[in-house]
């Protein structure tokens, strides 16, 4: 089992090109069938920085970085095509429920008379969220991942095969809902953007630091819901924040609309000042978090 996202075996897609022997070495070592006591074990520091004392993180970020060189060079050939296409990529990371498609469609709605759009649709089944997107107007691939828990470099180049995105154009990567291992897997986007739902509380930063460190702008969804449920907005900003002080934050609603004219700004600033921006210079986020 992989020690980044636990997959293998089967008929999973992407390879991480480890051996058998070197998955086999990201096996808990404490592993027993003694659950008299049952202590909280941890890793330590992660993408995040984050560290709590406890068990030494050695072995496994060794078995990490080499699952995440071969991606992270592949990354770096899908970047170079999509900056050479004048194709502006954004990677959207959740956990399932947030509202990301919901939010695609609405953006597409919006954005699709002044710029083109396609779009990667990552699920571990079924194709239901590529359907949406069609339906709604843009040109979508849809990758099942089937035991896969995220989308990685080498599939996001085989759906550029597939899409051929028009020079000029937004990608939005609909990435599998997990709010752990996307964290991990540079894809060749410019930015990640985290999608985090009011319904889903306000300490997610904290608990899942990774993903926050690793994005440059959070989209608070479902804003509409706000007097039904008990969500502290200001709270969840200060954790986002202080997992990652230079992280964007906006309020949004998809269903409503409410919020969308000030993220449909944030792509297109940054869609420029990616453009023009020297090969080679990475988000600070991005360089920051490895």
């Amino acid at each position: 089992m992989c020690a980044i996202c636990g997959c293998g075996g089967g008929d999973h897609a992407h390879s991480h090109g480890l051996s058998d022997r070197s998955h086999a070495l990201a096996s808990p070592p404490y592993a027993s069938s003694d659950h008299s006591h049952a202590p909280s074990i941890e890793f330590g520091a992660g993408l995040a920085a984050v560290h709590i004392p406890g068990w030494s993180p050695q072995r496994t970020i060794r078995i990490e970085r080499a699952i995440l060189s071969k991606n992270d060079a592949l990354a770096e050939i899908n970047r170079l095509r999509l900056r050479a296409a004048d194709v502006f990529a954004l990677n959207f990371v959740s956990s399932p429920g947030s509202g990301k498609t919901s939010l695609l469609v609405r953006t597409i709605t919006d954005v699709l008379s002044r710029r083109p759009i396609a779009v990667i649709e990552g699920d571990q089944q079924t194709s239901l969220d590529a359907d949406r997107i069609r339906r709604a107007g843009a040109p979508a691939v849809q990758l099942n991942t089937g035991n896969g828990c995220h989308l990685d470099a080498h599939m996001v180049a085989q759906s550029l095969d597939e899409l051929s995105p028009i020079p000029g154009s937004l990608l939005f990567i609909e990435n599998v809902g997990n709010l752990v291992c996307p964290a991990a897997f540079d894809l060749g986007e410019a930015h990640k953007v985290v999608v985090l739902s009011v319904t889903e509380g306000e300490d997610k930063p904290l608990k899942y630091p990774n993903m926050f460190a690793a994005a440059d702008l959070m989209l608070l969804n479902k804003t509409d819901l706000l007097p039904h449920v008990e969500f502290d907005m200001q709270a969840c900003v200060e954790a986002a924040r202080r997992v990652n002080p230079a992280i964007d934050i906006l309020p949004v609603s998809a269903r409503t609309g409410a919020g969308l004219s000030a993220f449909y700004d944030w792509i297109e600033a940054r869609r420029l000042s990616y453009a023009t921006a020297p090969p080679g210079i990475e988000p600070l986020n991005r360089r920051i978090s490895r």
